[in-house]
């Protein structure tokens, strides 16, 4: 897969650039689903993962890179469906559907699948809310969550910045959280919240954030708002 060949081909210099430092590989896997959570501070945070992952991961991205016109729109579409990210529209609701439902078809399937349960970037480094979204997938599959803890990337990629500066940067690989299998018609709020919360304080444990108890996309509505006003 073309995956593989930009990780191999691409990976000797972005490893040069940002100089990862990964630690708890063994907690990854070797065979069968699992959800790689992760915090999220810069764009290149899905890059640095499967550089440092021995598993394939499989991503969602915002459904705006696969609707593009043209050349341009048709290479875009093209590159990121050829090393495994899928499109989800982040509007929310039953648009929102598809994704979480392609993604239980890759655990179930047996493969790694990454996502960032706070929903979007951090607009201040800060750790925010988990979405409740990874453990209604891991409860639903039965697969366990890897929280993983990314640090550095901020640094070398500020908001708006295209081009990453050279740097250090650091990837955990926590201990497995294991969840039981369980009837999507039985799962509660409560549960989902719980599992959610005690997923996001291990995520901040390890990258050693200050934790928002507020979603990061309202916390960058307001912030948008304040901007224009």
């Amino acid at each position: 897969m073309l995956y593989w060949f930009f990780v191999r081909l691409l990976g000797p210099l972005a490893r040069r650039r940002f100089n990862p430092t990964v630690k708890g590989l063994n907690n990854i896997p070797k065979k069968g689903g699992a959800i790689i959570a992760a915090n999220h501070l810069a764009v290149i945070d899905d890059g640095l993962l499967p550089l440092v992952s021995p598993r394939m991961i499989h991503f969602m991205g915002k459904a705006e890179y696969f609707e593009g016109k043209g050349i341009k729109g048709r290479l875009k579409k093209w590159w990121f469906t050829s090393v495994g990210v899928f499109p989800v529209d982040r509007s929310g609701g039953r648009k929102s559907l598809g994704a979480l439902e392609t993604a239980r078809g890759i655990l179930e399937d047996g493969h790694l699948f990454g996502i960032h349960p706070e929903g979007t970037r951090s607009p201040d480094g800060r750790l925010y809310r988990g979405h409740t979204g990874v453990a209604r997938l891991a409860l639903e599959t039965g697969c366990p969550i890897i929280p993983t803890a990314i640090i550095g990337t901020r640094e070398l990629q500020k908001p708006g910045q295209v081009i990453p500066g050279k740097g250090r940067t650091t990837v955990i690989f926590g201990k497995p959280i294991i969840v039981k299998k369980v009837p999507a018609d039985s799962l509660n709020h409560d549960e989902l919240r719980e599992l959610t919360d005690r997923m996001m304080k291990i995520i901040g444990e390890a990258s050693g954030q200050e934790y928002v108890d507020e979603y990061a996309q309202k916390v960058k509505q307001r912030l948008a708002a304040q901007a224009k006003a």
